[in-house]
């Protein structure tokens, strides 16, 4: 099994995890044109993509996903509340799916898990993808952790973990009053801090891979967000990845 990140942040973002000769799609928050020509930057077509699952409706994950699955005939897996909250009319989608957020389900070769979390939209979900023998966990889109978040991520041989923003740089930024407490709220985006925290109490005996993502350009920085994951980690820095807004993040293989 393998991932790599098209992209990821308020711009826009998707995640691409394959296994075997399945390759699926987490969120599109990109043009047409910039998905094809993220995807060529991995050896990759939209033609070979086996699935499109969805975390939620916000248009930095979404706004590319509908016109991607019509010109391409890609299936979609999506929550009812996410369906409903972006879908009015799906018109010429080639298959949408609703999913449970509690139950697992598979395309080709990929198992995944959804898990709820909180974020101000309809029904967001969060994944973990394994092939059987190795998982991967993404979250991102969460204001908070949760028991069930760390139950389900821990034991992971990879994850991708977001880290939107310092707290002080939040607090002491432009930002208008209402958008601070928005994106540091509970239901809002997690930071460096939070992140860290939540590391440091799931079961990383497994760990292959760590990487920082949806990483904010006014309020964080990819210093702060290495320091805080490698400190819960007890690990050097350049141990951590970092999935950026502009070059995404090449494969990494989860053996």
């Amino acid at each position: 099994m393998r991932f790599a990140s098209l992209g990821s942040g308020s711009e826009g973002n998707a995640l691409v995890v394959q296994a075997g000769l399945t390759t699926v799609l987490l969120d599109c928050g990109f043009t047409l044109a910039e998905t094809g020509a993220r995807l060529a930057r991995l050896g990759l077509a939209a033609d070979h993509l086996s699935g499109i699952v969805v975390t939620h409706e916000h248009g930095d994950h979404f706004a590319g996903v509908m016109r991607l699955a019509r010109k391409h005939s890609i299936p979609v897996w999506l929550t009812h509340g996410t369906l409903r909250a972006q879908f009015k009319s799906p018109g010429d989608l080639p298959r949408l799916t609703e999913i449970d957020s509690h139950s697992p389900f598979a395309i080709g070769e990929l198992q995944i898990q959804p898990y709820a979390v909180p974020h101000d939209a309809a029904e967001p979900v969060q994944y973990v993808f394994g092939n059987g023998a190795r998982r991967l966990g993404v979250l991102t889109d969460t204001g908070c952790s949760t028991p069930h978040i760390e139950a389900t991520l821990s034991g992971c041989d990879a994850l991708v973990l977001e880290c939107n923003h310092d707290a002080d740089m939040l607090a002491n930024g432009d930002y208008p009053s209402s958008l601070k407490q928005r994106v540091g709220g509970r239901f809002g985006h997690m930071n460096n801090a939070d992140a860290a925290a939540l590391l440091a109490r799931l079961d990383t005996s497994r760990l292959q891979h760590v990487v920082a993502a949806h990483l904010s350009r006014k309020n964080n920085t990819r210093e702060l967000a290495v320091r805080a994951l490698s400190a819960a980690l007890n690990c050097t820095e350049d141990w951590i990845a970092v999935a950026t807004q502009q070059e995404g993040l090449g494969w990494c293989e989860v053996v």
